[in-house]
């Protein structure tokens, strides 16, 4: 289903408030992660003031937000250019089943395909959300076989110390 009435843009810093509250509820509702507010908002700041850490887009209907997705870039050096790793996908609950990320999709791939250094787009979803996996399969995204594995750590208590780890 696509729909015309959705308009997407890049977000600036003024929504950096929207942005805060829809990936908190992406966490909540993929993860059942309650965020750190101050940390998320501080996080999302440091994307919408610095293009080199990502770029989020906005889909509006009606002049109000109701969709998100950032973009966050890899250079491949055995493609000799950037892949486009498309996160934080957020579709308001009211709005889904609409066309919004559909728009969204769209509107990446369009300035990906225009951009000569650009080889193409990625993204990771949770293993048992198969709703999304089944959208993103009909948007043309394959499933590939690559594992994703991860070693996160937690920001230190204190910003002035790092942990045992250095970090």
């Amino acid at each position: 289903m696509s729909n015309a009435s959705i308009v997407v843009r890049d977000a600036l810093p003024s929504d950096v408030a929207t942005v805060r509250e829809f990936n908190r509820r992406l966490a909540l509702e993929t993860e059942g992660l309650n965020l750190d507010g101050e940390v998320l908002h501080q996080g999302v700041l440091a994307v919408l003031q610095d293009p080199v850490k990502g770029r989020y887009f906005l889909a509006e209907e009606g002049g109000r937000v109701v969709g998100q997705t950032m973009i966050t870039f890899e250079w491949s050096d055995w493609r000799g250019g950037w892949i486009w790793w498309i996160q934080s996908v957020y579709v308001a609950m009211e709005a889904r089943r609409r066309g919004v990320f559909r728009g969204i999709h769209s509107h990446i791939l369009n300035q990906a395909k225009a951009s000569a250094d650009v080889r193409g787009v990625r993204l990771y979803v949770d293993q048992h959300n198969h709703a999304a996996q089944d959208v993103y399969s009909a948007l043309g995204l394959t499933r590939t076989g690559y594992l994703f594995f991860e070693r996160l750590f937690q920001p230190p208590s204190n910003p002035g110390r790092f942990d045992a780890e250095g970090f």
